[in-house]
């Protein structure tokens, strides 16, 4: 493997994959004994970063380790990442793959590619420490938004999911340590960041800090103009983050909130800290202060417990939320999790119906949504590439907008008015 390869990364799942993939990959970038090529291409080197969250996504892993072995049969393959945590003996011995690194040595991987290139054999010791630091990471400037990692892992015990187990326990650097690495991040203004974790309402936990208090702190750093939350559990959406987003001018109204069931039954099924109350509680707080926020909501259907009556029961309760649109799950059985060993109630057709429905009642309240900003005016954040001759972006409270491409909107924060909404669900505007 001596001399200048070629590699490729691909990345699967969330947001927080993304970042630490972007920060994982970035040494190669930098170094002139490698050239980046897409994943699509012949490279000599095809770098997985895997997810585990579904049985699909694990397929999808598995597919793609398929392909790029035809693509060269004499290729070097690494997967890493939360499929390669749980199963890393399979994946090895039944997919032709080099190496397989779990979610601690994923970030030496710089240095063990490198020994391999000069012909030196690394040491990989998988799974060598019970407890596994906090190691922060953010994507790259290759995009117009920075996914900027706060905290890793999951102290919840959801009867369906399998990330505890994959993450470890929950874990972050302390406010301090976060803001030094923030105010690094921005010497070079950032136009929009996302902090992103496995379950960030939890942050600073061991250090007796919260959530609430970085966002504050964050909010103070000049260079970042925009500052998006990810998923958040319902339980740790404190009252006062929900009022300092809505007294900020830096924090976007955007929430993505999980709530797996509208049923109380199933929720305590799930394991799940909270009931629907809770969650209502939630929506219309977020409502009173800021009528035109997005509130995206987490949905799992045919949970294996779930009676019909139980899914009439969270369309029911959905229907008369007013949230903005659903990402819906069909439930996937994973491996050494409660739900695995659970009585299927639920037969797969009744799952597709479900989910079917579900992603009916989205797309209603996703236009409805829509129709509710209609006329208005928002600064819109474009985006760093084209698509049939438009470019997008997203307003404040995470409107897709689209206008005729113009090379000097890239990466650029400009106030429109929304006139109408396309055929693909996206604002057509009219820049100010």
């Amino acid at each position: 493997m001596k001399g200048k390869l070629k590699i490729a990364f691909y990345t699967f799942g969330c947001k927080l994959n993304f970042s630490e993939a972007s920060s994982i990959s970035s040494s190669f970038f930098d170094c002139d004994n490698y050239e980046i090529v897409n994943i699509y291409d012949q490279a000599d080197i095809y770098v997985l970063n895997s997810c585990s969250v579904t049985a699909n996504a694990e397929k999808k892993c598995i597919e793609l380790i398929r392909r790029v072995r035809r693509q060269n049969s004499n290729a070097f393959i690494v997967v890493m990442g939360c499929f390669a945590q749980l199963k890393p003996d399979s994946i090895k011995s039944q997919y032709n793959v080099n190496i397989v690194l779990d979610n601690q040595n994923k970030y030496d991987l710089f240095d063990i590619i490198e020994k391999y290139r000069t012909g030196k054999e690394p040491e990989i010791n998988l799974f060598d420490k019970k407890e596994v630091d906090f190691i922060s990471s953010y994507s790259g400037s290759d995009r117009t938004r920075v996914f900027f990692k706060i905290q890793d892992g999951c102290d919840y015990n959801c009867s369906y999911c399998i990330v505890p187990k994959a993450r470890g326990r929950s874990r972050s650097d302390n406010i301090e340590k976060t803001i030094e690495k923030l105010n690094v991040l921005a010497e070079n203004p950032v136009k929009e960041l996302v902090l992103t974790g496995v379950n960030i309402g939890d942050f600073g936990k061991r250090h007796n800090e919260s959530f609430f208090e970085l966002l504050k702190e964050i909010s103070k750093i000049d260079n970042i103009q925009r500052l998006r939350i990810s998923s958040i559990e319902p339980d740790l959406l404190e009252d006062d983050i929900i009022k300092l987003v809505a007294e900020s001018s830096k924090i976007m109204p955007h929430f993505h909130i999980p709530l797996q069931s509208g049923s109380d039954k199933v929720l305590k099924e799930m394991k799940r800290k909270y009931d629907t109350r809770l969650f209502a509680n939630k929506v219309y707080k977020i409502k009173e202060l800021m009528p035109l926020a997005c509130i995206a909501v987490d949905v799992i259907a045919g949970f294996p417990t779930e009676t019909e009556d139980d899914f009439k029961k969270t369309v029911r309760f959905l229907e008369n939320l007013p949230v903005s649109y659903l990402h819906v799950f069909k439930f996937s059985k994973r491996e050494n999790t409660i739900a695995a060993d659970m009585e299927n109630v639920c037969k797969p057709y009744d799952k597709k119906i479900r989910s079917n429905t579900l992603k009916e009642l989205s797309q209603n309240k996703l236009m409805a949504f829509y129709e509710l900003n209609k006329c208005k005016e928002y600064d819109v954040l474009f985006e760093n590439k084209a698509s049939n001759g438009f470019i997008s972006g997203y307003t404040p409270n995470y409107l897709k907008v689209k206008t005729p491409y113009k090379e000097n909107l890239v990466n650029q924060l400009k106030k429109v008015y929304l006139r109408e909404i396309s055929d693909d669900i996206k604002y057509e505007c009219d820049i100010l």
